[in-house]
């Protein structure tokens, strides 16, 4: 995104019209919110002046300590395409903090700042690229999402099939009014299921992204008369939807992860980084996959990563090194899923990288066969886990990995547990549809 000022912010609202300008942030699980202000209220906004009630906010803060501040990113500007030009509608997406003028430990942003400086004083710069998937629902007569598409495409397929095409066009065109830069865009492998690429950028931008991303697909796709799910795993026996996250670092300006001399083109600084991202994928899959749903799409059987291995040839392991080298050597890692926090799941990746470096720790050699179709002892032999099996497994390794838990910072950390153990909880109760056909006339 464009590096703006609050006076670049002052001048564009008044050309371009603007009448009404969202502040927007999100809670500790990605969820985007917003105060709505007129455009009279805009140098408030700027001076960071505006006040909200924190408590109201899922993992913010206690009702006795709620007032909190909006401090908008400059940079962050953009008018929403599909609003009318005459009382036009911007964004600015904000920074939270506290009554006392310091930044919010709890605020995803700051969290994924955090980490962003600690790699800054190490000499480096996260560059990452999303791959974001989705699905495209019918309504039902009452205005309901559903699961049903009558879309039966697949990989790459396009009309009369791909019945999402139009929604899907509508939507690039959005994102590149909004600043976007758009790579590809086609129908996945599943009926009703899409993606849409856009370049990579810093870290920080691209966590804007991602939340402006989502915003805008669901939008579009309600313009459409369609819903837009980001859910992983809306649907039994189809895959799911991922949003792989390609990452790399940058040192003086040159990619960090390339080394011309050696025989894979891949530096020291890379493996380290792959080690460190392979010794705490556990801990990580607790903010990358978030919820319940996640888990039934990390299953093997649907080139979902199931498997705490690395590779430069094949898609079966957790990380795939992309075979281009030079500016855009980078490391793919392929288990987050739509539905996370990228705030949260940018800087627990960035903080687990950098652990390798500083530690220097060694990935095992990659494996280069399918994973997939090994035994379960040809896996063990060669030394390949699991990714946790639910979130009641993932936020057990999340609770004992230091190293990830300072990433969130003790107050993200301690209610994004205390939040998520309920949410396991809940669904561990509950009498599913799939208990009831089995075992209700079986017993």
């Amino acid at each position: 995104m464009a590096k703006l000022t609050n006076e670049d912010v002052r001048k564009l609202a008044k050309e371009l019209g603007v009448k009404f300008v969202r502040l927007q942030f999100t809670d500790i699980f990605g969820v985007l919110k917003n105060v709505a202000i007129t455009v009279e209220q805009l140098e408030k906004a700027l001076a960071g002046e505006l006040m909200f009630d924190g408590s109201s906010i899922e993992g913010f803060v206690r009702i006795e300590e709620s007032d909190m501040y909006l401090r908008p990113d400059p940079s962050t500007f953009a008018v929403f395409p599909w609003r009318p030009m005459d009382g036009a509608v911007a964004r600015l997406i904000c920074d939270i903090y506290n009554s006392d003028g310091t930044p919010f430990l709890g605020d995803p942003r700051n969290v994924l700042r955090r980490a962003i400086k600690e790699a800054e004083e190490m000499g480096y710069s996260m560059n990452a690229g999303p791959e974001l998937e989705f699905f495209l629902f019918h309504l039902d007569n009452e205005g309901r999402p559903t699961t049903v598409t009558q879309d039966k495409a697949g990989y790459f397929d396009l009309a009369p099939v791909d019945l999402g095409e139009n929604a899907r066009r509508d939507m690039v065109l959005i994102m590149e009014d909004m600043g976007f830069e758009i790579e590809a865009s086609h129908h996945e492998v599943a009926p009703g299921q899409h993606e849409i690429d856009f370049k990579y950028s810093d870290a920080l931008s691209t966590a804007d992204k991602i939340v402006t991303f989502k915003f805008i697909v669901r939008t579009t796709a309600q313009r459409h008369g369609l819903h837009a799910s980001f859910m992983p795993k809306p649907v039994f026996g189809i895959a799911g939807s991922g949003m792989h996250m390609n990452q790399s670092l940058t040192r003086n300006g040159e990619n960090a992860f390339y080394d011309p001399s050696s025989s894979d083109g891949l530096s020291e600084v890379c493996l380290y980084y792959v080690g460190g991202v392979l010794k705490h994928a556990g801990a990580i899959t607790a903010v990358a996959n978030q919820s319940v749903n996640s888990y039934k799409r990390l299953v093997s059987g649907y080139e979902a990563p199931v498997y705490v291995a690395w590779s430069a040839q094949n898609r079966s392991p957790l990380i795939r090194i992309p075979a281009k080298r030079g500016s855009s050597t980078r490391l793919e890692l392929r288990s987050p899923d739509p539905a996370c926090n990228p705030y949260l799941a940018l800087a627990v990746s960035l903080k687990a990288g950098l652990d390798g470096i500083k530690n220097k720790i060694t990935p095992p050699a990659p494996c280069n066969r399918n994973i997939y179709e090994m035994t379960p002892g040809e896996r063990a032999a060669l030394g390949i886990g699991s990714l946790p099996e639910n979130l009641y497994q993932a936020l057990q390794e999340l609770e004992k990995d230091t190293v990830i838990r300072e990433a969130l910072g003790e107050h993200v950390f301690n209610r994004y547990m205390e939040a998520k153990r309920i949410e396991w909880d809940r669904y561990r109760i509950q009498v599913h549809p799939w208990e009831l056909e089995e075992y209700l006339t079986k017993f």
